[in-house]
């Protein structure tokens, strides 16, 4: 290796081909979440079926979906943090796998909330953990590539619709369906564990400082305050993506008056330019950056919801519905991803914190649109939303890089 290639590579950077097999590895993970996922969403009229209960029952139900979740983010970001992802990640993405199952065997509220909170559980520590790989192997590719990987995990959930489809065709019940994919699942976390980057090869060592592998732990800090408002816009952000989710085929039904079949075409719409969007933007931030992606990623969205909430026409409707995908689809990655890189030593605790409050926000969107239209039309509680785009554009400064200073150690850590 020649003197200029040293110079141009970082001090504990992994070699071409190890940060290639890492990025690919971190594919496989993104797409599984994607796919176990959407492998329960497919299965949930299956599953409420088999337990018998009302959806009344299965709502409430669900948030312990989101309470296992938020609890798995908060433990697994500071075991990344010690551990190494090399370490968390495989292990996360088995439980999520092995718990994917027990919805399908619960035959009864109790034993369904249970597995729920499990599985949710499994879900949360899969998501803070890749994500914390993925700022690893953006930092040391050193250029945007988190879009694509959020962009990987909407695929796994489209083809998780398509598997599922088929075996419920193929009169599978829900546990065999379920299981099979745990199966999978399990492969898949065995198989690409061994291509994921070690510790030692940056995730823990900021630029030019020594390097702080997993044998050294981390040193307890204070969260800093940068990471909390990068939660709180992830949180604004991730309640317009749950709006979208519940509320856009309601939305064309029951204000537009559309048939059933072309009112859920406005979640296609928006579900298709979000992953779209999502693997163009890691190009479009190399060029422009982080700030202006979510600046004007989110006020485009605004203008998107704006237009399809006060158009009397379906296919503007339908447009406004995929203009918002496509300004949301950068605008939470690069938040991740500056979580990730506040403070290198502790970005699976950031990441947990941004991604805990974000998850929060995905299940209080639909939850406070439903109580809103008891006072207002539903296309004008869809300006709660707009709103909160147009925040996120106003507070997009918050992206920008700024001298990174020790975070200060609490007395209790010092000798």
């Amino acid at each position: 290796m020649t003197t200029s290639t040293r110079s141009a590579r970082r001090p504990g950077t992994p070699p071409a081909a190890r940060l290639r097999a890492g990025r690919a590895a971190t594919f496989a993970y993104f797409a599984l979440n994607g796919f176990l996922m959407g492998m329960w969403i497919v299965h949930i009229p299956s599953v409420e079926h088999r337990a018998g209960i009302s959806h009344a029952v299965l709502g409430w139900l669900l948030l312990l979906l989101g309470a296992g979740a938020f609890v798995g983010m908060q433990i697994v970001g500071p075991l990344t943090d010690r551990f190494g992802a090399r370490t968390v990640v495989p292990f996360s993405a088995a439980l999520c796998s092995v718990t994917l199952v027990l919805p399908g065997l619960a035959a009864h509220a109790w034993s369904l909330g249970a597995a729920l909170l499990l599985l949710g559980l499994g879900n949360g520590c899969l998501d803070v953990s890749m994500n914390a790989h993925a700022v690893q192997v953006e930092r040391d590719y050193r250029r945007p590539v988190m879009s694509a990987f959020h962009a990987t995990f909407s695929i796994g959930g489209v083809l998780a619709a398509l598997v599922g489809a088929r075996t419920l065709a193929w009169g599978w019940n829900p546990a065999a369906s379920l299981g099979a994919v745990a199966l999978l699942g399990l492969a898949v976390a065995a198989l690409a564990a061994p291509a994921l980057l070690p510790a030692s090869g940056g995730s823990n060592a900021a630029p030019g400082s020594p390097a702080a592998g997993a044998a050294a732990a981390p040193a307890r800090r204070t969260t800093p305050r940068r990471i909390w408002l990068l939660a709180a816009l992830a949180l604004m952000i991730m309640l317009c993506e749950g709006v979208a989710n519940d509320w856009s085929a309601l939305h064309l039904r029951t204000v537009l008056d559309a048939p059933a079949a072309t009112a859920a075409l406005a979640y296609g719409a928006f579900a298709t330019t979000m992953t779209v969007g999502r693997l163009l933007a890691d190009r479009a931030a190399a060029r422009l950056g982080p700030v202006a992606i979510l600046r004007y990623g989110a006020a485009t969205a605004a203008a998107g919801l704006t237009a399809a909430a006060f158009s009397p026409w379906i296919p503007l409707a339908l447009a406004g519905w995929a203009v918002f995908g496509a300004g949301l689809s950068g605008c939470v990655p690069q938040l991740f991803s500056a979580a990730g890189h506040t403070d290198p030593d502790n970005a699976g605790a950031n990441v947990s914190r941004v991604a805990g409050l974000g998850y929060l926000g995905m299940l209080a969107g639909p939850a406070v649109i439903g109580p809103l239209t008891r006072f207002v039309p539903l296309n004008l509680a869809l300006l709660l939303p707009v709103a909160c785009c147009l925040v996120a554009a106003a507070t997009a400064g918050a992206l920008r890089p700024r001298p990174t200073a020790p975070a200060p150690i609490d007395a209790g850590a010092t000798t």
